[in-house]
């Protein structure tokens, strides 16, 4: 999990589960049982005489950090207590996922996004379910209806944006840029650092990003002159902004970063009133983050139940200050700094998932010759 003192979303280095997803791995899931097939007396019993499940089994990334009092709250209303399972990033959880299908190692499932929505649909892991009096807003970031609108429920949404060092342009009398189309010009030769799209959920986003802005036939050729121009390609988000980014507290000399429209808040000085570094809004690629019940749960009443409560005020107000993240629910109101300073886009750059799912891994090939050309 990552660092909460530090700005945006997922600070932690992305391992190549992107990566994994495009081996198309085929492995099933297992099954074993104690003292081999149950008894029809057995499977009676269990039916009549079985204790009430308890427990929730929630599946999810590494950058969940919900306080315990708020799932304390989900536990008082429901009875169900909540099991976290954290690991890996949005690319890794829906390969377990898939991989576990028919078998799931949770009841409910929450972090999938929409760079990974549609695989996980196709390969069946989720059961249809509409939880019960969602934000009328959540109807805004659902899955088109032929990508699992049934089967996921948005929780939250994330953009990410590339950020600017204000301040060290304007200690060096240089205009910032403002477009995609801007970080290929001469004068920013060398300022620009990312993280990779194979090994970083960030990354992945910004190369869709500009997918979305020069087209399927047309990103090739932005690549190939954005690595001419000295960009610089990270492992992941941690490594481009604390150690590269200028203003990212580790000395670093590019001025220019792929990061999240939520970062430019804690980039107020102390003492300050204002950030030092802002987004660029025009180069956005919208991230949201799903919940659902696992096909084949264990306790799909709780899993449900968990996916209504995902949705509760209570749950959405702590999104912003612990998840780094803005909830769907735009009754919420947001902390000071976040209405003040974390600024969202119009119209974010978009990807139908449907085409993402068809072309991620070919996608990622060719990124990946352009890159280490």
């Amino acid at each position: 999990m990552f660092n909460t003192s530090l700005p945006g979303r997922r600070r932690t280095v992305r391992l190549a589960s992107i990566t994994l997803l495009s081996l198309g791995l085929a492995l099933g899931p297992t099954a074993c049982s104690l003292g081999g097939t149950t008894s029809e007396s057995e499977g009676t019993a269990e039916e009549e005489g079985a204790p009430e499940k308890t427990q929730v089994v929630l599946a999810t990334h590494e950058s969940w950090s919900v306080p315990d009092e708020v799932l304390a709250e989900f536990t008082r209303d429901t009875g169900y207590e909540v099991e976290v399972q954290a690991s890996g990033d949005a690319g890794a959880l829906t390969n377990k996922l898939v991989l576990t299908q028919g078998s799931p190692i949770a009841d409910v499932a929450y972090g999938v996004d929409n760079t990974f929505a549609s695989r996980a649909v196709e390969e069946g892991v989720f059961e249809d379910y509409e939880p019960q009096d969602a934000p009328a807003s959540v109807g805004d970031f659902e899955m088109p209806d032929d990508a699992g609108a049934a089967a996921l429920t948005p929780v939250d949404f994330g953009d990410v944006c590339v950020n600017v060092d204000d301040r060290w342009f304007e200690d060096n009398g240089i205009e910032p840029p403002r477009t995609l189309e801007d970080l290929t010009e001469p004068r920013y030769e060398d300022l620009f650092v990312t993280p990779g799209a194979t090994t970083s959920s960030p990354g992945l986003a910004f190369l869709l990003a500009t997918i979305a802005e020069f087209g399927e036939d047309g990103w090739q050729e932005y690549w190939t002159e954005l690595m001419a121009n000295g960009t610089r390609v990270t492992a992941g988000w941690t490594d481009a902004y604390t150690v590269d980014f200028t203003a990212g507290g580790g000395g670093g000399d590019r001025p220019i970063v792929l990061s999240y429209a939520s970062s430019p808040p804690f980039t107020i000085p102390e003492g300050g009133d204002e950030p030092t570094t802002s987004a660029l809004l025009d180069t956005c690629f919208r991230q949201v983050e799903y919940a659902g019940v696992l096909d084949g749960a264990a306790n799909p009443e709780g899993a449900r139940a968990l996916v209504d409560f995902m949705l509760s005020r209570g749950f959405q107000e702590a999104l912003p200050e612990n998840m780094y993240v803005f909830p769907v629910d735009d009754s919420v109101e947001l902390p000071d700094v976040w209405a003040r300073w974390a600024k969202t886009p119009d119209e974010p750059l978009d990807v139908d998932p449907s085409t993402i799912a068809e072309n991620r891994d070919a996608w990622l090939t060719t990124w990946g010759e352009i890159t280490t050309r």
